[in-house]
């Protein structure tokens, strides 16, 4: 059992958990708890290494299936819980932390969603959840915003990088994948109500900046800016609020009339 916050498995995790440039070097981020972890290999996803407590993972009947499931495995191994926390983010683990590689699902056919320059990482990690809800064929992060394999994103996804295919990307590539698209921005300055676009066609849609809205290479490749329409005082919406309304509006019109 680990037990010492020097183990190599624990420095390892721990600069997956605080360096950006870690992960991208190991292509890797870090899950944790029971939920994250378990969804994580029903979907699939490349262990590279995982540190649990059994004693902990033994209090729940979703704990025990999930220990089960970890002593087949190789790159395993049993933990104290102080070992855990040294690695983990959360400072209440729930015994279990692992690294997975970066899933890299091919794009689908479908709406294309570019983030822009937007930073809250649970802002990011509600976007890629509410994309994947939504039948998204790809997530694009422009330069600037949260890195999405940081813990926080990965804990506000709740799973959704095993589901959606993820690139980041910069404007000039960006510009180069969309070149077929529609695209549209949201911005509460857009004269068109997100609900009138045909989201049926193939498009793309910007969320913006939470506190600037667009940057400027995103306005340079919107086509057409949008807006969600409100009364009231209120001049705008959280940023993945906003985004959420308007793929779900997406959904809605593509699956209307299907039985």
């Amino acid at each position: 059992m680990i037990t010492s916050t020097a183990n190599q498995h624990v420095k390892w995790l721990r600069a997956l958990v605080e360096s950006s440039r870690h992960r991208r070097r190991e292509r890797s981020f870090v899950l944790e708890g029971v939920r994250l972890v378990t969804d994580a290999l029903a979907a699939g996803a490349e262990l590279r290494l995982a540190l649990y407590a059994p004693d902990q993972l033994a209090t729940t009947e979703a704990g025990v299936a999930l220990l089960d499931r970890l002593r087949s495995l190789p790159h395993c191994f049993p933990a104290t819980p102080a070992a855990i926390a040294a690695a983990a983010d959360t400072e209440q683990p729930q015994g279990i932390i692992a690294a997975v590689t970066w899933p890299m699902l091919p794009p689908r056919p479908g709406l294309r969603l570019v983030l822009d320059e937007i930073q809250d990482p649970g802002n990011v990690g509600t976007l890629l959840r509410s994309a994947a809800a939504a039948g998204v064929g790809c997530v694009i992060c422009a330069p600037g915003t949260a890195d999405p394999f940081s813990p926080k994103v990965a804990r506000a996804a709740m799973g959704a990088h095993f589901l959606l295919p993820l690139r980041l990307m910069g404007w000039e590539e960006i510009a180069v994948e969309l070149a077929d698209y529609t695209v549209y921005a949201a911005d509460s300055a857009g004269q068109q109500p997100y609900y009138a676009v045909d989201w049926r066609q193939p498009a793309a849609l910007i969320i913006g900046n939470e506190a600037h809205g667009l940057g400027a290479a995103a306005r340079a490749l919107a086509h057409r800016l949008i807006a969600i329409p409100m009364i009231g005082s209120i001049e705008s919406l959280n940023a993945g609020v906003a985004g959420s309304i308007i793929l779900f509006e997406a959904l809605r019109q593509r699956t209307v009339g299907q039985s």
